[in-house]
């Protein structure tokens, strides 16, 4: 599939579910030269750092390509899911800094947290490009919606549409971007995520708002899911309002329609 057809694809997805913000691809680059020349790095682009979630914001609100290395993150825990620090154990510093945190009652539990958490080992990759998928100029490895809650049952509904199981999802409700960027590169299975305080204090996510992540090859499946789930059931989004009924009204309005022959 060439970038044209993923442009057509990502055109149908934000028109039909009515996002309030572009989808996003998200490209994981083992070397930074391949990094597209048009991609805006923070460190030069903007002089300063950034946390990984921000750059979701930029991309997905301002129409920016972004282009993220370990010298463009300022957020030290993304760093350590990311691989871009030289810590020799990143899950204990993660944990430690949960516990710290006071996110836990017991550090063994939040051992145990942290290890359900995905993780890319140091030097896997040295960028992320995350890019308006209207406007990417490469093929992705992970795509992102962002949408409220009644948008999510319709995603839902057509994730699952050509799926034996349920969207699954992981909930700690802290450091979720390799929830919906790293699980789907490494499970190739899609996700519902709750955005973290991260995205809500310094990449601005609304309240309303949640996320669903996929890899790239399940975009067919789910534009497919799109086009044909609850089709005989009316199911689309915006939901429509059921209109096939007699309202009620006080009895006062009631008296007063009953003198003109209302009712």
């Amino acid at each position: 599939m060439d970038t044209s057809e993923i442009v057509r694809k990502s055109e149908f997805v934000y028109n039909t579910l009515r996002l309030k913000t572009f989808p996003v691809g998200v490209k994981f680059l083992k070397q930074q030269e391949e990094l597209p020349e048009t991609a805006r790095r923070p460190s030069q682009f903007l002089k300063k750092k950034i946390t990984i979630c921000q750059a979701m914001t930029m991309a997905r609100v301002y129409g920016w390509q972004m282009a993220m290395t370990a010298d463009d993150v300022i957020c030290i825990l993304a760093s350590l899911a990311f691989g871009f620090t030289a810590s020799e154990d990143p899950r204990k510093e993660m944990a430690e800094s949960f516990f710290e945190s006071t996110y836990k009652s017991e550090m063994e539990k939040t051992v145990k947290e942290v290890d359900q958490m995905c993780f890319l080992d140091r030097g896997d990759y040295q960028a992320l490009l995350l890019a308006p998928l209207p406007k990417i100029t490469i093929i992705p490895d992970t795509i992102v919606l962002y949408g409220n809650p009644a948008q999510m049952s319709r995603i839902l509904q057509a994730a699952t549409y050509d799926r034996d199981e349920k969207i699954q999802g992981l909930f700690g409700g802290k450091v979720e971007c390799p929830e919906y960027l790293i699980r789907p590169l490494k499970t190739g299975e899609p996700r519902i995520i709750i955005p973290g305080p991260g995205d809500r204090i310094f990449s601005m996510t609304g309240d309303d708002e949640m996320i669903f992540a996929m890899p790239f090859s399940f975009l067919d499946r789910f534009i497919l899911g799109l086009k044909e789930s609850g089709k005989k059931a009316g199911a689309r989004y915006p939901i429509t309002y059921y209109q096939n009924f007699q309202p009620e009204f006080p009895a006062h309005y009631r008296a007063l329609g009953e003198k003109y022959g209302i009712r």
